[in-house]
């Protein structure tokens, strides 16, 4: 499935004319979406500034700044760490900096007369961080959750922060490198059940949800909170929701705001001098008008619903509210500020408990301890568009044209930026973005990778198929990811999967982002799987995603199952030829483990009269413990032999429990299991080696198991 779109990269910011859609057909972008597209752009620049609002140069490279205008100029850089050179210039010539500047974020100033021009010159490097001992060849190995699946008898019916730092500790002493997570983004939390991880808020702030309650100090020494915690209707309610199959978030988020609310009245009681109080303070004052925004917005929301007006985001608020600078927020904001600096203080409690985890899993010696992972994009009515209205075009939402697996394209229903106004801030907003996501994690995964270079625009009102291909300035983007990711020491993981224009492969791979390689995908059109010593070395590897169905359900087909039933397939032909698609699959895995001995003789050479079971299982893992890509990434799902998804996409809420499903068993009873022990045993070992061993040595010892 290729999706090409013609427009050349050199042009950096525009729309495609055309593309060629997943049959191979060219398709001509309608001239009425265009024009609307166009018009949903706009045109921010500033034709009569003699700079323009940014200017991006790798390091090495001479910095030559063409200037605009006409008379003379002086002319001030001022450097991020400190120091400034200036000087006088003509317009209509280039500014010639010195070489060697250093790394960062930097500042040229034009002024004539009364007049002055800013330009924010950044100096980034060649490529993203990559730990050493990966350019060495080191392979490493590690799990990834979705963090709410999480099962113990100490969460409140959700996983949280207290599970994740057991679950760090449980992976770092088997050898784990890391442990990969679901976006952490902001969510809702006057609107629990829109519980989407990949719609959020806001990219810049985290979910409360998550707030381990059991580690908050002031919980346990407020009288009131304990109270509460003692009564027998609330160990009541908490425990079903511990037994609840499904993450119940509006009885989970209920729970938690009630003991919270009790705790920070706890908290507001201690002395200014007191060190938490201190943190508090310094936090407030880092976060300044972002976190404002996103406390006064959930306030706000909650607010409303208790005054019995139920809107579901900014947009369908009263309209004196939906101005984040007008006079209305403003008078709220003031009435209200004690309910802001609660939630506030729930945004430091998850940040300092994520910061802890973290600074546990290097304690224990992971290399990259954990790595996050970064939505696409935002919710439409969320925090961020209300915050930044400039930055976000709120007439349009992102997707994807038609495929096979999406006849009529799909809508994320998910807000895009603007690449004009990106410009016009100086990447500020991608550069907000990055950083805070960055933190607390040795390695970001960034969803759908080619946004970098181009998005599937919709216009608001047209159906997904009436869209157009958009471009960013891949190359300054990419810069700025280089840039943030060697200050972090943060690797880059890019999920390439689907449709990956020809432009930017060979730009990802120059910038060290490591591909994300899924073992479903990884064949030819003859379901010959790819040999696990033909992984691109600098990759990530991993049987299957969130997206996806689990080892079970694929080799079950429970994902064809309920697709059918939820009325997924547009006719029962598409569906036989996806029932018969994934048979051929099978029958190509099945023939690959065979031929690299990774099975014993007993489990049978026919796929459709094979069933899943524990030797099969292994073996898929063990296929790809040796495969050639640096890291591998494995689903605890798999490791629990778990048939159910967790996310089935095209569907909402009332058609399938997404994002609810949880693992199947508690973390003790997972980690005290014998046979999953000999697993991480064998891939931990197998991950030791520098390279995949021969198929017939393999196949000697399988044979004998």
């Amino acid at each position: 499935m290729v999706l090409k779109a013609k427009k050349a990269v050199s042009q950096q910011v525009g729309i495609a004319e055309t593309y060629t859609d997943a049959y191979g057909n060219e398709q001509v972008i309608a001239r009425e979406i265009k024009e609307k597209l166009l018009q949903i752009l706009g045109d921010s620049n500033d034709k009569q500034a003699p700079v323009p609002p940014v200017k991006v140069f790798r390091q090495g490279e001479q910095t030559v700044v063409p200037l605009a205008g006409q008379g003379e100029y002086h002319w001030a850089f001022s450097y991020e760490k400190g120091g400034m050179i200036e000087g006088q210039i003509t317009g209509g010539t280039k500014l010639v900096l010195p070489d060697n500047l250093p790394l960062g974020y930097h500042q040229l100033t034009l002024m004539q007369n009364n007049q002055q021009w800013s330009c924010r010159l950044i100096i980034a490097p060649l490529c993203c961080y990559e730990p050493e001992p990966l350019e060495q060849g080191k392979r490493w190995w590690g799990v990834t959750i979705q963090l709410y699946t999480l099962r113990s008898q100490n969460n409140w019916g959700i996983g949280d922060f207290g599970d994740l730092k057991v679950l760090v500790e449980q992976i770092a002493r088997r050898g784990g490198a890391f442990v990969g997570l679901n976006p952490l983004h902001s969510l809702y939390p006057a609107d629990p059940e829109a519980a989407s991880p990949y719609s959020p808020s806001s990219r810049n702030w985290l979910n409360i949800v998550y707030i381990d309650v059991n580690q908050v100090d002031d919980f346990h020494q407020s009288v009131s909170a304990q109270q509460w915690w003692q009564e027998e209707e609330t160990q009541r309610t908490l425990s079903a929701a511990r037994a609840n199959r499904w993450v119940d978030y509006d009885v989970v988020t209920t729970l938690k705001l009630t003991a919270l609310r009790l705790s920070f009245q706890h908290f507001n009681h201690r002395s200014q001098l007191d060190p938490h109080i201190i943190a508090f303070q310094q936090f407030v004052k880092d976060g300044g008008k972002s976190l404002e925004q996103q406390a006064t917005y959930d306030v706000l929301q909650a607010y409303l619903n208790h005054q019995g007006e139920n809107f579901i985001d900014w947009l369908h608020w009263p309209e004196g509210y939906r101005d984040v600078q007008g006079a209305a927020v403003s008078a709220f904001r003031l009435k209200h500020a004690d309910d802001i600096a609660f939630y506030s203080w729930l945004q430091w409690l998850a940040h300092e408990q994520l910061a802890e985890c973290f600074a546990h899993s290097k304690q224990l010696g992971m290399p990259i301890g954990l790595y996050r992972d970064l939505a696409v994009g935002v919710a439409r009515g969320g925090v961020d568009t209300w915050h930044d209205r400039q930055t976000y075009c709120l007439e349009a939402s992102i997707g994807a044209p038609p495929d096979a697996l999406g006849p009529m394209g799909q809508n994320w229903q998910l807000t895009p930026m603007s690449p004009q106004q990106l410009q016009r801030y100086g990447y500020q907003p991608f550069i907000d973005v990055i950083r805070s996501n960055m933190a607390h994690s040795g390695a970001l995964r960034i969803d759908h990778v080619m946004a970098l270079l181009r998005l599937w625009w919709i216009p608001h009102s047209e159906p997904a198929v009436n869209g157009a291909y958009v471009f960013y300035p891949v190359d300054d983007l990419l810069a700025v990811l280089a840039l943030e990711s060697q200050r972090q020491r943060c690797l880059v993981i890019g999920e390439d999967l689907g449709t990956v224009p020809d432009e930017i492969v060979g730009k990802l791979h120059d910038s060290k982002i490591y591909s994300y390689k899924v073992l479903f995908f990884e064949k030819d059109k003859q379901n010959r799987f790819r040999a696990p010593e033909d992984y691109p070395r600098r990759s990530m590897a991993t049987i299957t995603t969130h997206d996806l169905a689990t080892l079970r359900g694929y080799w079950q087909g429970v994902d064809l199952t309920l697709g059918k039933d939820l009325g997924l397939y547009p006719s029962p032909e598409i569906l036989q030829e996806q029932i018969k698609a994934r048979e051929k699959a099978k029958q190509g895995l099945l023939d690959a483990l065979h031929a690299h001995g990774l099975l014993p003789q007993r489990v049978g050479r026919n796929a459709s009269l094979t069933t899943m079971s524990a030797q099969l299982n292994r073996g898929v893992q063990r296929y790809l413990a040796d495969s050639n890509s640096a890291l591998l990434g494995l689903q605890i799902e798999d490791w629990l032999d778990m048939a159910t998804p967790v996310n089935v996409p095209g569907t909402g809420r009332g058609e399938y429990p997404n994002w609810r499903r949880k693992l199947s068993r508690t973390l003790d009873s997972v980690f005290d299991d014998r046979y999953l022990e000999r697993l991480i045993r064998d891939i931990d070992l197998r991950r030791g080696e520098s390279m995949p061993r021969p198929a017939n040595k393999r196949k000697k010892k399988s044979e004998s198991q």
